[in-house]
């Protein structure tokens, strides 16, 4: 069996591969993503806190400084472009005493140096004023009125399509375990399955270190998982917070923040803490006791009996404390974008035309695609049943009648919704992948009625067995087998 051959091949389908394989599917290249997961967004991106970070955290004149501020401000157009839910609701980083007063100035000056527009410090009325809910004992706040908030999977899921309808291959469960070198390209294996490449970019996340040693490559630096722990709380909440809310950061970072999501819950957390694994995305009843006490902190009367379901994410932390964007030192052609941690979401648009940017530096022959789609759509509608208006709703059942059956009541999801998920440019296979892409199940019974629903349309559509459907991934089957 031949081997298939790219110009360049993406290693991990995070927000930062599929950003990257975005800004390169505006060329005539031939490109191919390889992912470990079974879907786009499986790792880092799957659960962060999905803010759009205004950029004055980030230490003066680092790679990451410029490439937040910068993504920052391509974020709108992007998401405007592909449909994706965006809202620069601005970020409130408050203070109880004089030293976090002085804190915040700290920040101020930074994020001004980084290019970050609109700082204020607030007074306590100002703030108070801004969030109704915010604890009295704040007297300061940090106002960035240019940071926002957007799902970080839907983004992905979004850059994702649009590159793959532009002719980018996209490989899932390829789990790279090894790579040679010829001195002209690249052959990369997982397991029996290979291909090749001129050019390869590392977006692997936290085993972009991992990736970087089977070209007998050493980054300079270590990357260290560290888990965080959120909580998020039904839509009946989701107006105690406009703003994101963070506390004075500290020596492990930007701290519990709570914040409002652009499908109006709201979500309480991370904390963060170093773990064994890369892949350890447990939650703990201290993780959550700690998350409850930095919220309460915030908002002492934030109602955490209102939370529907919890979860975890493991972030790839540099010991350099920068991002590493560059051509390995060991091999021509083999880009490493390793150590991207928060503010990696925000920055990831500014940092895939910074890996643009590189491959053309070496030597990469970029000549612009003639028939470049633009914009994404979900075979001809790129809009939810729920998000439609009404007149909307009307022609979507007028031309599909399965659009007039409820599955998810929580997130009004109809039947049409899931079929369409199943067949976007990269198919919806499982339980999870349907539910990411439609929130059917993400409502507030998480799924108690509407999972069986799915797995048949699933079953239907791809002409299996309703017990060979898988919740999450290839070892997740939703049924055992028949009891009678």
């Amino acid at each position: 069996m031949a081997i298939k051959s790219y110009d360049v091949v993406i290693i991990g389908a995070g927000i930062t591969g599929t950003m990257t394989a975005f800004q390169i599917a505006k060329y005539n290249l031939k490109v191919a993503v390889l992912e470990a997961g079974i879907d786009v967004a499986s790792g880092s991106t799957r659960a962060n806190s999905a803010i759009v970070h205004a950029g004055y955290d980030a230490k003066e004149g680092t790679l990451k400084a410029l490439l937040n501020v910068k993504g920052c401000e391509m974020m709108e157009g992007i998401t405007s472009q592909l449909g994706v839910h965006y809202k620069k609701c601005g970020s409130l980083v408050i203070g109880f005493n004089a030293r976090d007063l002085e804190e915040l100035k700290k920040l101020k000056a930074r994020g001004e140096i980084n290019g970050v527009k609109g700082l204020r410090i607030l007074s306590r009325s100002e703030l108070l004023k801004m969030e109704p809910n915010v604890s009295r004992d704040a007297k300061h706040a940090l106002y960035a009125p240019s940071a926002g908030i957007v799902c970080p999977y839907d983004l992905a899921y979004a850059v994702a399509e649009n590159s793959a309808t532009n002719g980018t291959d996209y490989y899932f469960e390829f789990k790279v375990d090894k790579i040679d070198y010829d001195g002209k390209a690249y052959t990369i294996y997982a397991g029996e399955e290979k291909v090749k490449a001129k050019y390869v970019v590392n977006a692997a996340g936290c085993y972009a270190d991992e990736i970087a040693k089977m070209i007998d490559d050493d980054l300079p630096f270590e990357i260290i998982p560290r888990r965080g722990e959120y909580m998020l709380l039904d839509k009946s909440e989701g107006k105690v917070a406009k703003h994101t809310i963070f506390v004075t950061p500290n020596e492990k970072g930007k701290g519990i923040l709570v914040s409002p999501t652009v499908d109006g819950n709201i979500i309480v957390g991370p904390n963060a803490n170093i773990v064994d694994s890369k892949a350890d995305t447990s939650v703990t009843e201290d993780g959550l006791d700690e998350i409850a006490k930095g919220a309460r902190i915030i908002m002492p009367g934030i109602n955490l009996n209102a939370v529907i379901t919890t979860f975890a994410g493991v972030r790839p932390t540099p010991t350099s404390g920068d991002f590493y964007i560059r051509e390995s030192e060991k091999c021509k052609n083999f880009i490493h974008a390793a150590g991207i941690e928060s503010p990696g979401l925000a920055s990831a648009p500014a940092v895939s035309e910074y890996i643009v940017d590189i491959l053309k530096n070496c030597g990469l022959s970029m000549r612009k695609r003639k028939n470049y789609i633009e914009t994404r759509t979900i075979n001809g509608n790129c809009k939810l049943f729920y998000e439609m208006t009404e007149r909307e709703r009307k022609e979507a059942i007028k031309n599909d009648p399965k659009y007039a059956k409820m599955i998810c009541r929580c997130e009004m999801v109809t039947e049409g919704d899931i079929i369409n998920a199943i067949n976007r440019p990269i198919k919806a296979k499982t339980i999870d992948m349907v539910k990411r892409r439609t929130r059917a199940g993400m409502g507030r019974c998480q799924g108690a009625h509407c999972r069986t629903k799915v797995a048949e349309i699933i079953a239907r559509e791809l002409g299996i067995d309703i017990s060979e459907v898988k919740k999450f991934s290839s070892n997740s089957n939703l049924l055992l087998g028949k009891t009678k």
